[in-house]
């Protein structure tokens, strides 16, 4: 039976120095279809921020709504999701904890805002920018959060794995980062992450399943009771656009002044669109190709004597990125 590997000693985000895992905060519930939305909202309705598609991050600064019993009203929820949805906006890049207030990010505006792009969650490019988040990237702030989410898609090199393999490898990596690390809590949150993931249709508890906002992307499925596997390969619903934006934000953060990345680097480096997606090779080079005419030259591919590499002629926004994800 194979079982979740150990990842190459420190190497990647995760044994960053100054990384802090953090394996609960989601209260055991996972993330369910219009939370994301819900934090955005609350937070904004607060301070009546702008929800035209220009807010920026800063804006929608308020008093603490998590923390107020109101909160339960407002966001219509019970109090153990009140806090589950504040994790969950923040790992995903919707809110950040500016001076210990929730403060809505570009991102989240830009997404989830009344007049933004995807409010109500209705478009696959959501859902994987929202996966991208949670287990992509080089940002410590984020993934923090997310930490067996990250380890998940980053650090499994085997299609298949075992939750048992799963929290082994886990506690080995906490304890070696010189934490103190209850087996329940760590049990707990590998369950989280898998429901977020599984599809409703592998699975007999409907409660646990139902609202689970990425189920739809197949990036896991069931295979056994206690056994899992990792879907790689093409993936139909992933926009060329979400796909600029991952591999955008990614370059920024990684390689900020190289003005090539290569084919591998692209496909294999942990954090990278390629791993985090789970794409095959001929699926990653599909999506460079595009990349050229989509970005109008400003990413163009390259295959010459043997170097497959990426080369960025004039530097791509975020934002722009975000734009052509919901062309």
């Amino acid at each position: 039976m194979e079982t979740a590997s150990r990842p190459e000693p420190m190497r990647g985000l995760l044994h960053s120095e100054n990384y802090r895992p953090l394996f609960s905060g989601h209260e055991t519930f996972a993330l369910r279809q219009l939370w994301l939305k819900k934090a955005v909202d609350a937070v904004g309705d607060r301070v009546g921020t702008s929800r035209s598609p220009s807010a920026s991050a800063g804006r929608g600064r308020a008093k603490n709504i998590f923390s107020e019993d109101s909160a339960i009203v407002t966001l219509g929820v019970g109090k153990n999701m009140v806090a589950s949805i504040r994790h969950w906006a923040t790992a995903c890049d919707v809110l950040a904890d500016v001076d210990g207030l929730p403060t809505v990010t570009t991102f989240g505006s830009r997404v989830f805002a009344a007049d933004g792009l995807d409010p109500y969650s209705e478009h696959a490019s959501t859902l994987w920018l929202v996966h991208w988040k949670l287990a992509g990237g080089w940002s410590m702030q984020r993934t923090h959060r997310s930490t067996t989410w990250y380890w998940v898609f980053n650090h499994i090199h085997e299609q298949s794995f075992t939750a048992k393999g799963l929290l082994k490898s886990l506690d080995d990596y906490a304890r070696e980062r010189g934490g103190r690390l209850s087996a329940a809590t760590l049990k707990r949150d590998v369950e989280v992450c898998m429901r977020c993931y599984v599809d409703r249709s592998e699975t007999s508890s409907v409660d646990d399943f139902a609202d689970s906002m990425l189920g739809e992307l197949g990036l896991i499925s069931v295979q056994s009771r206690d056994e899992y596997a990792l879907r790689r390969g093409p993936k139909s619903t992933l926009s060329d656009g979400a796909f600029l934006y991952a591999l955008t934000e990614f370059w920024q953060a990684f390689a900020p002044d190289q003005s090539t990345l290569s084919f591998e680097t692209i496909a294999y480096e942990i954090g990278s669109p390629g791993r985090v997606f789970k794409l095959d090779e001929d699926s990653v080079a599909a999506r460079l190709i595009a990349l050229d005419p989509l970005t109008t030259g400003a990413y163009q591919w390259s295959d010459s004597a043997g170097l497959r590499q990426l080369i960025r002629t004039k530097p791509v926004s975020l934002d722009s990125a975000l734009e052509l994800a919901y062309a």
